[in-house]
C-alpha cells in the first residue's frame, strides 16, 4: 500500500488554486499506484458491506472539477469493487422543469444517500456557486421573487447562497452523513491534451462538445470561482480535498486512499452485534436447517 499524507490535500486554510500542484509524485509507477488502487478498493467494498449491515451512517461523495477532470473515470474504477445496492451514483445536468419548480437544493436533497450507502454526485450543488456564477444569467431560470434582472445577483446574493450551501451540509452531517468534496484540479494545458484526444480517438468523439471550447476561454474565471467557493466551504464535518488530477491513475489512488483512511478512523462502524435471543440459539436453528 502507498502511503500519503492527507494534509498535503485537505483544504484547512485559505489556499490559491495558481499555486497549487495539478500533478503529485507518488515515487512508483503506474502498475504500482493502479496495484494498490485495486487493494484499497476491495478494502474499501468490504467495508461499505460493514456500513450497509449498520445503517448507522451515510457517505456522500462529492466531485467537482473542469470538463475533462477525469470525474467519471475515477468513479468508475474507485467504486468498482463496492456491491451495486450499496452506491448510487447521480450526474447533475442542466436542471430540469420540475426541478426549477423548486429551490436550488430540492434536487440534492432528494438525491442523498440512505444510511448505510455511498452516494457519488458527479458534479454537485457547487454548480449553484460556480456555473451560475460564471454566467448569472442561468439564475433568471431559477424564478426567484426578488431576481428580476441580472443586476440583482450582487455580492449579497453569493454571500447568502454559500450559507445556505454550508447549513445543508452541516445539517446532513450531524444527521449522520460522513461527507467527502474532491476538488479534481486539472491543468489547462492538460485539459486541451484530453480534449484532443476527444477529437482524435472516433470511440471518445461523442464526448466532445463545441461548448467545452466555449468554457475553456472561461478557464480563469471557473479558476477563481472554484477557489472561492473551495475557501469558503472547506469545513471540519465537510472538508474539500484539493487533488491534482492532470495523473487520472494518481488522482483516483489519493481519493479511494483518503476515503478509506478517514473512514478506517470511525471507532463505530462495525458489524451490528447479533440479537441475544438469536444469538443463544444459533445452535438450535443450524440444527432445525440439518434436521430437515
Amino acid at each position: 500500500m502507498i502511503d500519503i499524507d492527507h494534509s498535503d490535500f485537505k483544504v484547512t486554510s485559505t489556499i490559491s488554486l495558481k499555486n497549487s500542484k495539478t500533478n503529485f509524485d507518488l515515487g512508483v509507477s503506474e502498475k504500482k499506484i493502479d496495484k494498490a488502487l485495486e487493494s484499497v478498493r476491495k478494502k474499501l467494498g468490504k467495508l461499505q458491506d460493514t456500513m450497509y449491515a449498520q445503517g448507522k451512517y451515510a457517505v456522500l461523495v462529492c466531485l467537482q472539477g473542469m470538463d475533462t477532470a477525469g470525474k467519471d473515470s475515477l468513479i468508475r474504477e474507485v467504486f468498482k469493487d463496492f456491491n451495486a445496492r450499496g452506491v448510487v451514483v447521480h450526474s447533475f445536468k442542466v436542471p430540469t422543469e420540475l426541478e426549477l419548480k423548486h429551490d436550488y437544493l430540492w434536487r440534492h436533497y432528494i438525491a442523498l444517500p440512505a444510511r448505510g450507502k455511498f452516494g457519488v454526485f458527479n458534479r454537485t450543488h457547487y454548480e449553484n456557486v460556480l456555473v451560475t456564477r460564471v454566467h448569472p444569467g442561468y439564475i433568471l431560470s431559477e424564478n426567484i421573487p426578488t431576481i428580476h434582472s441580472v443586476e440583482d445577483i450582487n455580492d449579497a446574493f453569493w454571500e447568502k447562497r454559500f450559507e445556505q450551501i454550508n447549513n445543508f451540509e452541516k445539517h446532513i452531517a450531524e444527521s449522520g452523513t460522513i461527507i467527502f468534496k474532491f476538488f479534481l484540479n486539472l491543468s489547462k494545458d492538460e485539459q486541451k491534451h484530453r480534449l484532443l484526444r476527444r477529437l482524435d480517438k472516433q470511440e471518445k468523439n461523442w464526448k466532445f462538445s463545441p461548448g467545452d471550447l466555449k468554457e475553456r476561454k472561461l478557464w480563469d474565471t471557473y479558476q477563481e470561482c472554484y477557489e472561492d467557493a473551495i475557501n469558503r466551504t472547506s469545513k471540519p464535518h465537510a472538508p474539500w480535498y484539493n487533488i491534482p488530477a492532470d495523473d487520472k491513475s494518481t488522482a483516483r489512488y489519493i481519493v479511494a486512499k483518503i476515503m478509506y483512511d478517514t473512514l478506517s478512523n470511525h471507532d463505530d462502524i462495525q458489524e451490528p452485534e447479533l440479537d441475544d435471543e438469536i444469538k443463544a440459539n444459533i445452535k438450535s436453528y443450524k440444527e432445525q436447517l440439518k434436521s430437515e
